[in-house]
């Protein structure tokens, strides 16, 4: 049995790679099979996304466009499909600024590809990405869609808006380690992408896993106390069952047997408003001890990072 402290990364330097590096790594700590990434692996592993329709994965691949020269009809025409997944602000009379995930381009080709400024945006992502739409029929722009200019916003442009454009246009992942119950609430906030390390697929009798269970430390129980002491015979009887568990079945099965206090690594990854609204219902006094624990250091690094933002 191991035991670990919770905490958090932001993963700033993540968000300076490009498109397939992002998704690869953050798709892999579903399996924990980070170790299988080099240099190579990137392209591979979104196809294999794109292909098999793993939605969640490709939303963790974000992009900032400025469409210029649309009128107010296709402006109108935007709107009226729909599109999912998206922040869309119009800076000018002719100008837009659209950021969305992966998966949200591909959904609108495949249910809007006839509206010129999304018809635009996908073409110009494809001609750069043309792995994320293989298995999409896109048709020829249209002449509409061809008199429009897309540029892509690095980003340093988008960390160069001004509020409110910024909250909605800039995301940021944060990877945190925390137990299981933590995990649970965190999931509740329905505008976020997540990815999840997966006890359905993790066998932690594996030597990558140390043939052991991770359990993260909790903060109520003192050290020494009769309370941890109680908690410590609790989970090494839970590892006990377990790994015995996993003699005669799958992982999924042996899991069921598996408590809150089980350790788990999960990606959240949103825009800045809605980590603002996050931190604003997880670090009041009321809020879960357990999640305060890593969310105030996280407010304290975020006011520094964007004090428009969050200050």
């Amino acid at each position: 049995m191991k035991i670990t402290d919770p905490s958090y990364t932001i993963l700033h330097e993540l968000d300076r790679q490009s498109l397939p590096v992002r998704i690869e790594y953050s798709g892999r700590i579903c399996y924990k099979s980070e170790d299988r990434i080099d240099k190579d692996s990137a392209i591979p592993f979104v196809r294999r996304m794109s292909e098999y329709g793993h939605n969640s994965v490709l939303e963790m691949g974000v992009a900032t466009f400025r469409v210029k020269g649309t009128s107010q009809k296709q402006q109108d025409e935007l709107f009226r499909c729909l599109p999912r997944y998206l922040q869309i602000d119009q800076e000018t009379e002719q100008s837009l600024l659209i950021t969305g995930s992966i998966r949200a381009f591909r959904e609108l080709a495949q249910t809007a590809a006839d509206t010129p400024v999304i018809q635009a945006v996908i073409a110009f992502l494809a001609s750069r990405h043309p792995y994320f739409f293989e298995t999409i029929a896109l048709p020829e722009p249209s002449g509409a869609a061809a008199s429009l200019s897309v540029d892509k916003l690095n980003l340093a442009a988008v960390d160069q808006l001004s509020e409110p454009l910024l909250s909605r246009h800039r995301y940021l992942g944060v990877r945190f380690v925390v137990n299981r119950a933590v995990s649970h609430e965190l999931v509740r906030h329905r505008p976020c992408a997540f990815l999840q390390e997966s006890q359905r697929y993790c066998r932690y009798s594996a030597d990558k896993f140390g043939n052991e269970v991770t359990f993260v430390k909790p903060l109520f129980f003192s050290e020494g106390s009769t309370e941890m002491s109680q908690w410590q015979q609790a989970m090494e009887q839970s590892e006990q069952i377990y790994l015995q568990l996993l003699e005669t079945t799958t992982p999924q099965a042996a899991r069921t047997v598996l408590p809150n206090s089980c350790k788990t690594e999960i990606i959240v990854y949103t825009n800045l408003q809605e980590w603002r609204h996050i931190l604003a219902l997880r670090t009041p006094k009321n809020a879960d001890p357990s999640m305060r624990e890593v969310m105030i250091p996280l407010q304290e690094e975020l006011e520094q990072t964007f004090p428009a933002v969050f200050s």
